[in-house]
């Protein structure tokens, strides 16, 4: 079999052994593919593997030896699925390999917009506190988590592991989601009105779909305490950009730890590049080594399986 991936480095920078899938057939390994370069890339491919290179019905048709598409990430928007299933492509995904990374960078987003570890070692370092008169000082209001309310919009594996997180720190737990399922200990259903008005931070784990996209807007926003949180490990496209920066520089909500942002890498010119008390951080919640390690292994379990005639999950069937 002739596998080509067509942007590898995201997945594997060089701390991966690429044997799991190197054991499966013939690999071609490149580091990014622009638009223009998959057709030709994919002449001779019978399978290929893509995180983020867009595969169009336009580019498919040109491809008809082609049979697999194991998309490397959750998401799978880059595939037209529909005209794969025309041309009896296989398309795959892989889900749960970064659930306790993910959640993991939502906690750390959120331990620095309360304690701000960044901006007080700098201080260290730059001298204050040896020119400090006093054994202790704060550069900003310390925040302790206990107590507070945590907002989760979205319910999934990264929801659920949020929530026993925000648990263990003595939260208050509120959810929206679009189905509500049996009461839990410590978890409480609610309106996404609700949930903005009486967390103290709100963290966003549902997908990018019509009702989502643009959701958190300047309405939504100003139900926010002043002094609330607004995180984002999930998809850009969920925020009104504009809206979200307007609410920082104008002190209605008190900061921003976002992970995504509508467009990766962003341009120059988007608002929360320059948006106060804004934590960004460059998409990296998924891309722990031991994630990643996960999600190659599962790749190859998918690549695996289509190959003895039993293809799992797969999403255009």
């Amino acid at each position: 079999m002739n596998i080509i991936y067509l942007d590898a480095f995201t997945l594997n920078p060089g701390d991966l052994d690429w044997l799991p899938l190197q054991s499966l057939g013939h690999v071609t390994l490149y580091d990014r593919s622009a638009p223009d370069q998959v057709v030709e890339r994919l002449r001779d491919a019978d399978a290929v593997l893509t995180n983020k290179v867009k595969l169009s019905r336009d580019m498919l048709a040109q491809l008809p030896r082609l049979r697999y598409i194991g998309v490397t990430a959750t998401g799978y928007d880059i595939v037209d699925v529909a005209a794969a299933r025309e041309q009896r492509i296989v398309v795959t995904n892989v889900k749960g390999y970064s659930t306790d990374s993910v959640a993991q960078l939502t906690f750390a987003l959120l331990l620095e917009l309360s304690h701000q570890v960044g901006r007080h070692s700098d201080s260290v370092r730059a001298g204050d506190w040896v020119a400090s008169p006093d054994f202790s000082y704060a550069k900003s209001p310390l925040i302790e988590l206990a107590g507070k309310t945590l907002g989760l919009v979205g319910y999934g594996d990264i929801g659920g592991k949020v929530a026993q997180i925000g648990r263990a720190f003595g939260m208050k737990v509120l959810v929206n989601r679009r189905q509500t399922s049996d009461a839990e200990p410590g978890i409480t259903y609610v309106d996404r009105e609700t949930l903005f008005a009486e967390s103290d931070a709100v963290s966003l784990h549902c997908p990018a779909t019509p009702d989502t996209i643009g959701f958190v807007n300047r309405e939504l926003l100003a139900r926010m305490k002043p002094s609330a949180w607004l995180i984002n490990t999930s998809r850009g496209s969920l925020l009104n950009e504009q809206d979200v920066a307007d609410a920082l520089n104008a002190g209605k909500i008190a900061g921003a730890g976002l992970d995504v942002l509508s467009v990766e890498p962003p341009k120059p010119d988007n608002p929360l590049l320059t948006a106060k008390n804004c934590l960004i951080t460059p998409h990296i919640a998924w891309a722990s080594y031991e994630a990643r390690l996960r999600l190659l292994h599962d790749v190859a379990d998918n690549l695996r399986a289509f190959q003895a005639g039993k293809p799992i999950n797969t999403v255009n069937s």
